[in-house]
């Protein structure tokens, strides 16, 4: 008897071990190739950028440059009509601001969404949600025209206040403040705090994995965006680092090694920004719509 009990849990075993095996497989055979198509053209920004422009069009390409130069890069930084420090600076300066007031309006109207009563207030969260539906093209002359009448074209406002309205932000703010119980901020009442008080001091502290994966979020979006600074900047000095790397491009293929180097440049935060909060990222897709009604 004993020995049939063996044999059958050997060969649950062995049917377990076979699914596992089997899962990894097919893991492994749909990701690699997805890892592959996102990995391969970041290797070959930096092997371009390290490549002498006289190679760059070598075939077959030199994964690992013959020599290695640094050439590239000390052209980019000598062109005096190629400002990459001003345009990383400009880059800089508006995805930290921007973050910032995404953050804060974001954390209000959410909170304002979760907790608090006032006339209008399902039917205006509804209208928030369709402007999701509404694409971006129909709102774009509009909001041009606008900054142009405000004369904000070609300073950061531009860029920063088209952006604050976070329509994604807020739902994911009103979906962490309903996760808190209300019994915190029924006892922080009694105690007499205010309303903004009980944001400030308790909610806002039990929300603040949400706030950083939204900061992450923003920050990468307004780094990386090239659409909306590219129509509403036209002065070469307030270009953002996206913008300044079309304007790398637009010249002839000699331009080839500095447009690769500049991708560089633009990248590398990037990818160091998202190897040190890559936990935060996941957590916020994650936990995202988990909590709420």
């Amino acid at each position: 008897m004993a020995t049939e009990i063996r044999k059958t849990n050997s060969i649950l075993n062995l049917k377990l071990i076979r699914k596992k095996l089997g899962r990894s497989l097919l893991l492994w055979l749909v990701f690699l190739p997805l890892a592959a198509i996102v990995i391969i053209p970041l290797l070959y920004i930096v092997s371009r950028a390290f490549t002498h422009e006289s190679n760059q069009f070598n075939f077959p390409i030199e994964w690992i440059p013959q020599p290695i130069t640094t050439a590239n890069f000390t052209h980019i930084f000598a062109d005096v009509t190629l400002p990459v420090m001003k345009w990383f600076a400009n880059s800089l300066i508006i995805a930290t601001v921007g973050t910032i007031i995404v953050v804060f309006l974001s954390t209000l109207s959410g909170y304002a969404f979760a907790r608090l009563e006032f006339p209008g207030k399902k039917q205006l969260f509804s209208l928030l949600l369709f402007s999701l539906m509404i694409p971006a093209a129909i709102t774009l002359i509009p909001a041009f025209l606008l900054l142009r009448d405000l004369k904000l074209l070609n300073t950061y406002h531009a860029i920063w206040w088209p952006a604050a309205a976070s329509v994604v932000g807020i739902f994911l703010m009103r979906q962490h403040f309903y996760a808190i119980p209300r019994d915190l901020e029924d006892a922080a009442r009694v105690d007499g705090a205010s309303s903004f008080r009980i944001y400030w001091q308790i909610c806002l502290p039990l929300v603040r994995g949400a706030m950083v994966a939204l900061a992450i979020f923003t920050f990468l979006g307004m780094w990386n965006d090239l659409f909306w600074p590219l129509i509403v900047l036209s002065e070469r000095e307030a270009f953002t680092l996206p913008v300044g790397l079309v304007i790398i491009q637009q010249g002839s293929y000699i331009q080839r090694g500095l447009a690769f180097a500049a991708a560089f440049i633009a990248s590398a935060p990037v990818l160091i920004f998202y190897a040190i909060f890559q936990r935060k990222i996941i957590a916020g897709i994650t936990t995202t719509g988990m909590a709420g009604q």
